[in-house]
Order: structure tokens, then sequence, then C-alpha cells
């Protein structure tokens, strides 16, 4: 590989460094099965949307307040924020989900199957 050789006359340490497109490649070629696996498993998404704005509320509350007072505050806040993004996802809207948390009621995909 004519890269190595230059590097090393140049005095230099370590790996080569790589493209940025380089390193997609490789990615891609590395992790393929996970990568596709939407294809074969309708269960799994397209994209990684709902884990990413499920992330940002907490980002945006960071930001807002430039962090969290205490590890108490941060544990209440994602259990409510986590509580919330799962009744979404189960197609319960916040204020209704809300409502059933403060009349101490669970909504119905978190009650459990009487057999």
């Amino acid at each position: 590989m004519p890269g190595a050789d230059q590097a090393k006359k140049k005095g230099k340490r370590g790996r080569i460094k790589k493209s940025k497109s380089r390193n997609l490649l490789e990615r891609l070629r590395d992790y393929e099965q996970d990568t596709l696996r939407f294809m074969d498993d309708e269960r799994v998404p397209f994209t990684n949307n709902l884990g990413e704005s499920d992330i940002r509320m907490t980002k945006v509350q960071q930001k807002i307040s430039g962090c969290f007072r205490s590890i108490g505050g941060a544990q209440i806040f994602c259990r409510i924020r986590s509580y919330l993004s799962t009744c979404r996802k189960q197609g319960v809207k916040s204020s209704h989900a809300l409502d059933l948390l403060f009349n101490g009621k669970l909504p119905d995909f978190l009650m459990p199957k009487v057999v």
C-alpha cells in the first residue's frame, strides 16, 4: 500500500486516516445484516426517527435549563417522557395518558392480560 510507506517516511504513527466514504463503505459491509434487517423483518422500522425523537426532548430540556438540578429530577423527567412516548406509540394521546395517570389508572396496553 503506497499510503503506508509515505506515512512511515514522514514519521507519523498509528493508523492511516481513511476518508468518510471509505469508513461508511466498511461499516455497511461489516454490518450488512443489521443495516438491511428492515427488509426481512417487518417489525423493524425503516428509520430510527422514533428513537431519535425520544432522546430529543431530553436534549431540549438540557439546552433550556443548562442541566438537571439533581439526579432524581433527571430520573423523574425521563420516567415521565418514557411513559408518554410509550403511550403515543401505542396510540394513546398524551392528555389521556396523563389523565389516567393522575387518576391512578393505566392505559389498557399496560394492564396485565387475564388468561
